[in-house]
């Protein structure tokens, strides 16, 4: 009996464990609006039309929000784009809203890290954001599968890759807006109290990585492709090399807390992934030349391959276990390709020229990585045009009789 109830004991306490997400695009941790009460602070200033028409919108915002996000991305992102046009109607100078309202956000993983800021371009720059990050966890969803846990290399389509890869730009396009139209308008003293998720170089960071991760899927398509020449191969390996690069130089010059380490990890991963990738399709397009010292570069950076190759394993390793813990995702794209052939070819590569690397005391250096110029571009991004609504007359204050600011009192305290 005691064995028993020693047993329900151990039962009860036993917690459901959070199921462990799986990484194919990167996504920042999501942030959520938190309610606020609008009448609170625009009472008298806007109609009750007005007043009653942005909350409810911002309301739907935050119901949606509180659900699942990864279930619900087509719901919130429509309650996005409904509550967008209502809301630029407090950036305008005219209507003097700007900074009137205190707008309050929460960051999903980190529940107690809430930031609430009385500024209009605020609430504006975490609706944009927030409307990216739904573009890259739908991004993430296309390409990964369900059945993806059982099996070593997964088997993305070419149809989801070009998928992800619009999603991917549509997202960097969101982050470019809010760096380039919507941080200008802040003032200094705002841009200071912004979270780590919303600074200039975070943004930047995040935008150039999405770019990364679209070129990474143009790679895979090429490998995939007969028609695919070996110097497009070469050359979208290097962009994506540079990519990376621009988005580590980003966040250099960022406060990056414990949680925002992750990535960090992610940015390192992809890049030791693209470089191996570079030097694999580089010593390949040298072996084509005539010359001895052309086959022997080529097998330097086959081998310098390989090395990368192994340390992009760890740096993927470093980055699942980093919170939140992640899934250590299977093969795919061009990955899935090259995780076979580079130990194939470094081990031909050692076979034909070991003897030379074991007179050679004073190692060949390593051939410099072609560059070229970045072709993905974030896509173009325009706010809508700000709701009628705000130059009707009905939006206006109304003069209010002693019976009808009586009648507004009940009607706020009923409000929820």
């Amino acid at each position: 009996m005691g064995c028993a109830a020693s047993s329900s004991s151990l039962h009860r306490r036993r917690r459901k464990r959070p199921p462990v997400s799986e990484v194919a695009v990167f996504v920042p941790s999501l942030r959520v609006p938190l309610p606020v009460d609008l009448a609170r602070h625009l009472r008298g200033l806007v109609s009750r039309h007005a007043l009653d028409t942005v909350s409810a919108a911002r309301a739907r915002v935050v119901s949606s929000a509180s659900e699942n996000v990864s279930s619900n991305v087509l719901e919130l992102r429509r309650s996005l784009e409904e509550y967008l046009p209502l809301l630029l109607g407090f950036t305008k100078k005219e209507f003097r809203l700007e900074f009137l309202v205190e707008f309050k956000w929460r960051d999903v993983v980190v529940q107690k890290k809430e930031t609430c800021i009385a500024s209009a371009w605020y609430e504006l720059l975490s609706v944009v954001h927030m409307m990216a990050m739904m573009a890259l966890l739908e991004a993430n969803l296309v390409i990964v599968h369900s059945d993806s846990v059982v099996v070593c290399e997964s088997e993305v389509s070419e149809d989801c890759k070009k998928t992800a890869i619009d999603l991917l730009l549509m997202a960097s396009g969101y982050l470019e807006f809010c760096v380039r139209h919507i941080l200008v308008h802040m003032p200094l003293g705002v841009k200071k109290n912004l979270p780590g998720e919303l600074q200039e170089g975070m943004l930047e960071a995040i935008a150039t990585q999405a770019l990364g991760q679209g070129t990474e899927m143009q790679l895979g398509l090429a490998v995939e492709s007969q028609k695919a020449t070996l110097s497009v191969k070469r050359r979208l390996a290097c962009e994506q090399v540079s990519y990376f690069a621009q988005a580590h130089y980003c966040l250099s010059g960022c406060d990056i807390n414990e949680h925002e380490k992750k990535i960090l990890l992610f940015i390192k991963w992809k890049y030791l992934e693209a470089k191996a990738a570079a030097y694999y399709f580089h010593g390949q397009m040298l072996d084509k030349g005539s010359a001895p010292s052309d086959h022997i570069s080529a097998a330097y950076c086959i081998l310098a391959a390989e090395e990368l190759l192994i340390d992009s394993k760890r740096a993927c390793l470093c980055f699942c276990l980093a919170a939140p813990v992640t899934r250590v995702p299977p093969a795919w794209g061009a990955m899935k390709h090259l995780h076979q052939k580079i130990p194939e070819l470094a081990s031909k590569k050692c076979q034909t020229y070991g003897y030379l690397f074991e007179e050679d005391k004073v190692p060949q250096p390593l051939p410099d990585l072609p560059e070229f110029q970045l072709s993905l571009r974030p896509d173009d991004y325009e706010l809508p045009d700000i709701d009628a609504m705000w130059d009707a007359e009905t939006c206006q204050p109304q003069v209010q009789t002693l019976k009808a600011h009586l009648e507004d009192e009940v009607y706020e305290n009923e409000m929820p």
